[in-house]
């Protein structure tokens, strides 16, 4: 098995993983990419190669048009330079930085044809993670001053998990569990499903804490007081409220006194996230971050003054 975990450095993707098996961030980004590239250029670019001639080169601007946070710079540079490795790609804005309409944040200089074969692929890569982080910044930005940290879920879009979640970190977001081998999580179809063999909560968070390796972290997700003061007592290093109310989050927060991290899940918006916040909790998990963002708009602009032929 692979594991990847996010390690503390810059905000370069490569810093962001720590590679403990034969698997690499290169080979994830290549994989990814081949999938999007053969989506879109599998049969070739027909307008292209119809009407640019394969001899004209050229710059173009990576021009964003509003305002956010920027994520995936590298992959869009890693985009264009697999289409035609010829291009050269230059970044001039670091991932994590807030942006305005008219920065510019990359260029791209080469053959036309080629950027324009790459165009497509590297902003829908550059877009929505960039839409990610600018939305986790929101999110960030309404609990500031509290002692609450906002985190992304597993809602991520098949086969981009670890990249929306490095866009989530780019808007000062943390990233919960990366997959099914990272923590217990004990939700409601687990309690169900043992319950109905005559387990109680209590005996269900000590069962997997008896039955997975020392440090893993055992959460359960409850739905009011009483289950939380019954995964407490059971010794649950994490206790999930579950679409809670306000007074009951604090209550539980309370019952906690620093006992267990206290996660609020459920029904939070940017609308509520604060309230949220002021009851204690430590972690607010917000799915929408990575199934409800909307893309930041960027655009490339070729540069008609520096267009020539070879």
């Amino acid at each position: 098995m692979r594991f990847l975990k996010w390690t503390q450095g810059d905000r370069s993707i490569k810093s962001q993983f720590k590679v403990l098996d034969d698997y690499s961030w290169e080979n994830m980004l290549d994989k990814v990419i081949d999938l999007a590239l053969a989506e879109d250029i599998a049969y070739g670019d027909i307008t292209s190669a119809a009407l640019i001639p394969p001899d004209l080169s050229g710059r173009a601007s990576l021009l964003v048009k509003a305002r956010g946070v920027l994520a995936g710079i590298e992959v869009a540079q890693h985009v264009f330079r697999c289409v035609d490795s010829a291009l050269d790609v230059a970044v001039l804005v670091e991932d994590g930085t807030a942006v305005k309409p008219g920065d510019i944040v990359g260029s791209v200089s080469g053959r036309v044809a080629s950027i324009l074969k790459a165009e497509r692929t590297a902003l829908n890569f550059l877009q929505r993670l960039s839409g990610i982080a600018s939305l986790t910044a929101q999110y960030v930005a309404r609990i500031k001053g509290t002692g609450a940290g906002i985190y992304d879920t597993r809602k991520t879009t098949p086969g981009l998990r670890l990249l929306e979640k490095y866009a989530v970190k780019m808007g000062g977001g943390h990233n919960h569990r990366l997959h099914l081998g990272d923590a217990v999580l004990v939700k409601d179809n687990h309690i169900g499903a043992l319950r109905a063999t005559g387990m109680s909560l209590g005996d269900i968070v000590t069962k997997a804490r008896r039955n997975v390796p020392a440090g893993i972290t055992v959460e359960v997700e409850v739905t009011s007081v009483a289950e939380a003061r019954e995964a407490l007592q059971a010794g649950a290093d994490i206790i999930m409220l579950d679409n809670m109310g306000l007074d009951d989050m604090a209550q539980v927060v309370k019952l906690a006194a620093g006992r267990a991290r206290i996660e609020a899940s459920g029904g939070i918006k940017l609308a509520n996230v604060r309230q949220v916040a002021l009851t204690g909790v430590d972690i607010i998990s917000v799915g929408a971050l990575t199934h409800s963002y909307k893309s930041l708009d960027i655009s490339l602009e070729l540069e008609s003054q520096n267009l020539k032929l070879l």
